[in-house]
């Protein structure tokens, strides 16, 4: 995620007790239970894998019809948020569009790379978004500091620093071979860049969950290749250049633009105190190399869905709804964190919540709902965003359904809100991480595969959903959205939140 300038005002107090009524409260509405008027079950009945579908089957057209992409900057973005106004407008909803500039980054050939010599050996690669484009045959040389064999827990910081780095030859291409942890992937890229080198491979740390070949975002663009490793690959590649001279090949193809045009879509309903809005967003855009329908037209599909149907059986939420389709997630949250930095400090205050769909098809999937309190991944959100968490994974048990927690690290277009204080919550079916044993007993599917294994490929088409994750997500969501639109009560004020001040990730990749 970009790192948050936010900060918000730390001296403006929390309305604590009010957390505490809205916990009760919720928490003794089950999923049918009424409550404030009548229950989500129609609005859950109404909202069905039908209409998801058919929202799915358009953005697939429209990738099809655009280069195979729906990627912001794009002409297959500009068509889906053409679609999606359509589809508000139509359903009476007040739709503006809210237009930003951006640095566009897509990848136009997969990376290679390559040791030439003393072996042949072909690698695993991944190019880092916003790398330079080239073709390099040089030297490796590792980092003065990557720590190998790997402690128990992270603490490489290798790269972080200037000097980690020996200056590189100004007679021949060199390779910068550098360890993951300590800091921002850009810092090290930019370090090696700034030391004379010609190229960057950054390898993973070595740590469990810290192992496989290892993808990510640099943030910006920088001028040379950068690619990534595995643990395994990385490390033998550093002990064979420390034993003695080795020279690979690294090969990009990228393509970098400053000041590209794109845009959120936001549509306000026309009832609903407008001093509490709930934003109920999902991202619009899919990665340039593929159509996006699981990453993630099934969100905005899904929320799409409850839009039309919350008009079309006329209920009147509490608060006012904001449906928000974000542009630019996939290049760094940059749809929502231009969304909530341009808000004044009042318009903020009018946030009541926000709930975050991203992902909710995933093939091997799991229900996951946001660690909004921290309880089970030690990071929690805003106060208030744990009454969320609770709204969900009640509805699952009251349903007889398993959710598991997912941590709450600002991954998502959550993450400029809690940045500032305002609490949020929200579902995912799983991306690229592997499905244990003790979840496929839960919810089938196959243990040590990927939730998704065409996350960010060309193969996340119409084929690539689990229709019963989106039946049980999308009624999830609808419960959640209904239950926080009707509900009386309040979170505290925002406030500033320091776990949320440093996000790990960008649009999806990890940024460190």
């Amino acid at each position: 995620m970009p790192q948050s300038s936010y900060r918000g005002d730390p001296l403006r107090k929390l309305a604590i007790p009010v957390i505490a009524t809205l916990l009760v409260t919720l928490a003794a509405q089950p999923a049918d239970a009424g409550g404030y008027g009548d229950s989500s079950k129609r609005l859950r009945e109404a909202v069905t894998v039908t209409g998801v579908t058919e929202h799915l089957r358009a953005f697939q057209k429209i990738a099809d019809r655009n280069g195979g992409t729906r990627a912001s900057g794009l002409p297959g973005y500009d068509a889906s948020a053409a679609y999606v106004t359509s589809v508000l407008r139509k359903a009476g909803y007040r739709v503006t569009e809210q237009k930003f500039t951006f640095p566009f980054y897509r990848e136009l050939a997969p990376a290679q790379l390559s040791q030439v010599s003393p072996a042949s050996v072909v690698y695993e690669t991944h190019t880092f978004d916003y790398s330079g484009t080239g073709d390099v045959t040089g030297r490796v040389v590792p980092a003065l500091n990557n720590v190998l064999p790997p402690t128990a827990e992270p603490s490489s910081a290798a790269g972080c620093a200037p000097a980690d780095f020996t200056p590189a030859s100004a007679t021949e291409p060199q390779v910068a071979l550098v360890q993951r942890g300590g800091c921002d992937f850009a810092v090290k890229a930019q370090n090696a860049q700034a030391a004379g080198y010609d190229a960057v491979i950054i390898f993973n740390e070595g740590q469990p969950g810290r192992q496989e070949l290892l993808t990510g975002t640099l943030g910006g663009p920088v001028t040379v290749p950068v690619v990534g490793l595995s643990f395994a690959d990385g490390s033998a590649l550093d002990a064979a250049a420390d034993a003695g001279a080795v020279t690979v090949r690294v090969r990009t193809s990228t393509e970098n633009r400053a000041g590209a045009s794109t845009s959120n879509i936001i549509a306000d309903s026309r009832g609903g105190d407008p001093d509490r809005v709930l934003v109920v967003g999902a991202h619009l855009d899919s990665v340039s190399v593929g159509p996006g329908i699981n990453d993630n037209g099934s969100g905005s599909a899904t929320i799409l869905e409850i839009a039309e149907q919350i008009a079309k059986l006329k209920i009147k939420p509490r608060q006012q709804l904001r449906f928000a389709f974000w542009g630019a997630e996939e290049s760094g949250l940059l749809g929502s964190e231009h969304y909530v930095a341009q808000l004044s400090e009042a318009q903020r205050e009018t946030i009541f919540a926000n709930l975050n769909f991203d992902m909710v098809g995933s093939p091997n999937y799991v229900r996951f709902v946001y660690d909004g309190d921290g309880s089970d991944t030690g990071t929690a959100g805003p106060a208030g965003s744990g009454e969320i968490e609770k709204v969900f994974t009640d509805y699952f048990t009251a349903q007889s359904l398993a959710s598991d927690p997912s941590p709450f690290n600002g991954r998502s277009d959550y993450g400029p809100f809690i940045a500032v204080g305002i609490p949020a919550g929200g579902l995912f079916s799983g991306a690229e991480g592997v499905k244990t044993a003790e979840q496929a007993t839960e919810y089938g599917g196959t243990a040590g595969q990927p939730y998704d294994p065409c996350y960010h490929l060309a193969c996340d088409d119409i084929t690539n959903l689990n229709k019963r994750a989106l039946s049980e997500l999308g009624d999830a969501a609808a419960h959640g959205v209904y239950t926080l639109a009707r509900t009386k009560d309040s979170f505290p004020a925002p406030a500033p939140t320091v776990a949320a001040a440093k996000l790990a990730a960008q649009g999806g990749h990890e940024a460190r």
